[in-house]
């Protein structure tokens, strides 16, 4: 890989990505976090071989069978809240490593030094928006988190759009949000100070409805005026219960039935304030914003371009009179590797600023391993088939976009769903009573699995032959359950465990949605009495502690996941170094606002 060059673009930070002081260069960080994710076992184990409806099927369990024995004592001991600060916040280096059950193993400070060294670093140094505070009619819909985000986000892009026009002699033109939502990004962009020319695409109808309504709101796009004749409306109306006074079919009939003519009824506009349409006025110096209603399913921005105002023949690929920076508030899975290709792809996008989340949304681009893993247990695949799916599917718009990891030791870097999952998760955010709060609901899923199998109501599912016929060969390695999805349910339903299975067979045998189950689920479960659930939960209670561990482990292991998701792409745009002329990583959010807090910026040459 090409070592780095002093940047000519004073937004960039000192680093292209933010790792710690370790590290004596980007390439040493790269090799060290690769290696670590390919190489460490225990790394594996945390991130994609643990699944938690399948944490007590087996005997000896996954706590006992894949946490290193001398950590475990340690890790029973511990409370969960002390075990997270260990994790995440205590000096260890002041820590005792004595051997015993309530001083934490030298190999167990070891993993989290190793994770914390090779976790990208979150810190938020925040620069003055010129809009620091957002005014109340560009900030209708926004909840306190999305304040944070959209405030920041904004001033980011200001200041990186301004610093590209000094470098380059010339002015971004337009700004692509690729997942706009309800386009709060954008509307704040559009609107003084920095009137910005925004394109917001969007799949769902429905969230550009509610987007464009925003607007009008907001002063950044009038209403469409309504001619009608008032009188004759009135007479029509006063037919019909108010409830009727937006349906359109009603109105009409109502109005035939007056005795108005087809014409005369074509004249009325019978259409309800919601059908108006927004209109928007191009004025020089004021921001603009020209929606595209499209799925996005590759970066190639032909279609997004064509429909724009004064580009519907499409774009002279010598002109230079469309610059475009592709933007982005967290966009899903997939979306944000197209934001990123776009750069490459497209000639009149000159920058992009990404920020991604839902990684779990991510296919997968190099199918399953071509070796057997230490965790022989292939990609979870009889808990979520989409796993499988998505395995096989070799998406050549997956993860890992860059050359370098795709073809790591000949075979690449693979993070399953569930490893990408654990990387959604905010660790560092966790109160005592969330935590308590999902690891008693991850217990009773873990303990109603174990009730499911034992009543037959599922079956074991084993990965390799030999384990089928050898009963005594049933780790969680190489066996695990068929999955029952049940998802959430009723807040009572958690208050105790008789509760939770109660209310998840019901919800199993009466809704629906889960016909596959009901039978099975009636003709097994129909019997069990309290009296039966309360021996279940009695003899798994003093087990939570290795569910909660392995969970917070797992969470905090997840960080490096993150990490290397993130540092693939930019690996991708270092790699296209004849066509990108910097790039580079950093924290755009305070990680307690918003974790996913990482921007990808590339600008092209």
């Amino acid at each position: 890989m090409p070592s780095t060059i002093m940047s000519e673009f004073t937004t960039r930070p000192e680093r292209p990505l933010p790792y710690s002081d370790e590290f004596s260069s980007p390439d040493e960080y790269v090799e060290k976090l690769v290696h670590f994710a390919a190489n460490s076992e225990i790394f594996q184990f945390l991130c994609g071989g643990v699944h938690i409806l399948d944490f007590f099927t087996s005997d000896p369990g996954t706590f006992a069978t894949g946490v290193p024995p001398e950590w475990q004592p340690f890790l029973l001991a511990c409370e969960p809240m002390a075990l997270l600060d260990l994790l995440m916040r205590d000096d260890l280096d002041s820590l005792s490593a004595e051997s015993g059950p309530v001083s934490p193993p030298e190999s167990l400070l070891q993993y989290v030094k190793d994770i914390r060294r090779l976790s990208l670093q979150r810190s938020f140094k925040p620069s003055k928006p010129k809009l620091s505070v957002l005014p109340r009619s560009v900030a209708l819909g926004m909840k306190t988190k999305k304040v944070h985000e959209v405030t920041h986000f904004a001033g980011y892009i200001d200041r990186l759009s301004e610093d590209i026009g000094r470098v380059s002699g010339k002015s971004l033109t337009h700004f692509v949000d690729f997942g706009s939502g309800q386009n709060y990004l954008g509307r704040t962009l559009a609107s003084p100070p920095y009137n910005r020319h925004i394109v917001a695409v969007e799949s769902k109808e429905a969230n550009m409805a509610g987007a464009k309504d925003l607007d009008i709101l907001s002063g950044l796009a009038d209403k469409e005026k309504r001619v009608r004749n008032k009188k004759l409306y009135q007479r029509i109306i006063e037919q019909l219960d108010p409830s009727q006074h937006n349906d359109e079919e009603a109105l009409k009939r109502a109005a035939k039935e007056l005795g108005v003519s087809d014409e005369d009824i074509a004249t009325i506009d019978l259409r309800s304030r919601k059908e108006l349409q927004a209109t928007y006025t191009v004025e020089e110096g004021k921001g603009f914003v020209e929606y595209v209603v499209g799925r996005l399913e590759h970066a190639d921005l032909t279609g997004v371009i064509s429909q724009l105002r004064g580009f519907e023949a499409g774009v002279d690929p010598s002109a230079d009179d469309l610059r475009m920076m592709a933007v982005s508030i967290h966009s899903c899975g997939n979306l944000s590797h197209y934001g990123i290709r776009s750069l490459v792809l497209n000639p009149c996008i000159k920058a992009v600023a990404i920020v991604g989340c839902c990684y779990n949304l991510l296919t997968e681009k190099l199918g399953p391993p071509s070796y057997k893993p230490p965790f022989n247990r292939p990609t979870l695949q009889p808990i979520n088939a989409r796993v499988a799916r998505e395995s096989e599917r070799r998406d050549p718009q997956g993860f890992p976009m860059s050359n370098y990891l795709s073809t790591y030791n000949n075979d690449g870097v693979r993070f399953n769903i569930t490893a990408r999952m654990m990387a959604c998760q905010a660790p560092q955010n966790w109160t005592d009573k969330e935590s308590d709060g999902f690891f008693t609901r991850h217990f009773y899923r873990a303990v109603l699995q174990k009730i499911f199998l034992d009543k037959g109501v599922i079956t074991r599912v084993y990965h390799n032959q030999e384990s089928a016929d050898n009963e005594d060969d049933q780790s969680p390695y190489n066996s695990s359950t068929n999955p029952v999805i049940i998802g959430s349910l009723r807040k009572q339903c958690y208050t105790s465990f008789k509760a939770y299975v109660r209310g998840a067979i019901t919800k199993l045998t009466t809704n629906a949605e889960f016909s596959q189950y009901s039978d099975i689920i009636k003709e097994k479960l129909a019997g069990i009495t309290d009296e039966e659930i309360g021996r279940y939960e009695e003899e798994y209670r003093d087990r939570k502690r290795e569910l909660s561990a392995t969970w917070s482990l797992m969470a905090f292991s997840a960080c490096v996941v993150e990490s290397l998701i993130v540092t693939d792409r930019w690996l991708f745009l270092r790699e296209h170094s004849d066509i990108v002329r910097d790039c580079w990583v950093e924290s755009v959010f305070d990680y307690r606002e918003s974790p996913r807090n990482l921007v990808v910026v590339g600008i092209k040459r």
